[in-house]
């Protein structure tokens, strides 16, 4: 089992196994018969309010986090990990994402919560 990230934008590696979008938003410029995923678990996404305040700020990121993994124990956002758990235990599964920066997003939360 492996978890990687990637942004939705970038080509697929070929051994990428399943591909999950995890934004709650449509990524920008991004036509549907193009994304090339297999499932999108919006729920597993932050909430609007959280991505709003966080707006991807560096020194923001240790907070966000907190957050985040506290918004991760709500019924639907557990559920949705829960079955991200379940697609990881069975294969690799890649994180699709529209964020430019992987490394401080919820990406890189979700891919250390799944042992990548």
């Amino acid at each position: 089992m492996a978890v990687t990230s990637r942004r939705i934008y970038a080509e697929p590696a070929p051994d990428e196994g399943v591909p999950v979008l995890v934004d709650r938003l449509w990524p920008r410029g991004l036509r549907r018969e193009d994304a090339g995923f297999d499932e999108w678990l919006r729920a597993v996404a932050p909430s609007t309010g959280l991505r709003q305040w966080y707006g991807h700020d560096p020194e923001r990121f240790d907070e966000f986090r907190r957050r985040y993994l506290g918004e991760l124990e709500e019924p639907d956002a557990a559920a949705a990990l829960a079955h991200l758990r379940q697609l990881a235990a069975a294969g690799n599964v890649t994180l699709l994402t529209a964020t430019k920066d992987l490394t401080i997003s919820h990406v890189a939360v979700l891919a250390d919560l799944l042992g990548s």
